[in-house]
């Protein structure tokens, strides 16, 4: 039985990895290329075909993948005269695994229902690196035939694959990831500044943390930059980080629930990027909090 066409759209940072799992695993895999020339070249190299517009993507595929920004580059991205609309088919799945919205995942779905064109959202934990070891999780949300279907396309990218319910759900449990990983940059930032201010070293402040209780994968990839000074670390800028909880504070809204853990961790990232810092990397926030302290890098 012939493998369902993949398509791909978003080949950033985490999408690269992903895409590359998908096509060195046997499926047939389209692509539409972007400024940054790299990845594309790489996938098409590995046997990915590139194309132009999204429209393309999406009548070349049975199973198309997002991995973008922001939900109005999503939504752009969709109804765009080029877009992926433009180019749906019936029997068409949109696995979006982009950090969104899920108001607006939830309009899309239903939208694209519409035209007989299927939807789950599938956002995902883990690094760059894991990414392209094909490590990541899914947390995924969606009808559960469909589910199933492009589970095995998922499987390329995903070391573990949770089913979390109808689509929304995987969205919203993202929001949730996403506001714990946040809260503790912002408590390790703040942790490795009052550190240094009472004679703490970061390193001094590592040795005690690493390898107990207080200690994850999330600490160590943020530790990576700010006691070893790997810059790439961690690739996830703070403007993204921002809009992320932009998104939880919107959920926390709908839900009537006070988030101020959440708003904290928000109004932080908010002021490193009023600073300048939006397309620096989450343990950079580091720095901004060392610096706003007058303790000098180095």
């Amino acid at each position: 039985m012939a493998k369902e066409r993949v398509g791909f759209i978003g080949v950033g940072f985490m999408g690269h990895g992903m895409a590359k799992n998908i096509v060195t695993k046997g499926y047939p895999l389209t692509i539409v290329g972007n400024r940054n020339r790299a990845p594309v070249e790489s996938l098409v190299a590995m046997g990915a075909v590139e194309v132009k517009t999204a429209a393309e993507v999406a009548r070349n595929s049975d199973i198309l993948h997002l991995c973008l920004s922001d939900s109005p580059l999503i939504e752009k991205i969709m109804r765009a005269p080029d877009g992926i609309m433009a180019g749906a088919h019936k029997g068409l799945v949109i696995v979006d695994t982009s950090t969104a919205n899920p108001v607006s995942t939830e309009a899309l779905a239903a939208e694209l229902k519409t035209m007989g064109v299927d939807f789950v959202d599938a956002p995902l934990g883990g690094t760059p690196v894991q990414a392209e070891a094909g490590q990541l999780v899914a947390m995924c949300g969606g009808e559960e035939a469909v589910f199933n279907r492009v589970r095995p396309v998922i499987e390329t990218w995903a070391a573990k694959i949770v089913h979390l319910g109808p689509v929304g759900a995987g969205h919203k449990m993202k929001l949730l990831n996403n506001f714990v990983s946040m809260g503790y940059a912002a408590i390790y930032a703040e942790a490795l500044a009052l550190g240094q201010k009472v004679g703490i070293s970061i390193a001094t402040f590592d040795s005690v943390i690493r390898g107990g209780r207080m200690s994850c994968g999330f600490y160590e990839t943020f530790m990576g930059y700010a006691l070893e000074g790997n810059p790439e670390s961690h690739k996830f800028t703070l403007a993204n980080a921002f809009k992320d909880l932009r998104y939880v504070d919107a959920m926390a809204n709908a839900a009537q629930v006070p988030n101020p853990i959440g708003s904290a961790a928000k109004n932080l990232l908010g002021q490193a990027i009023g600073a300048g810092m939006g397309q620096k990397f989450v343990p950079m926030l580091a720095d901004f909090v060392a610096e706003q302290n007058g303790i000098k890098k180095g």
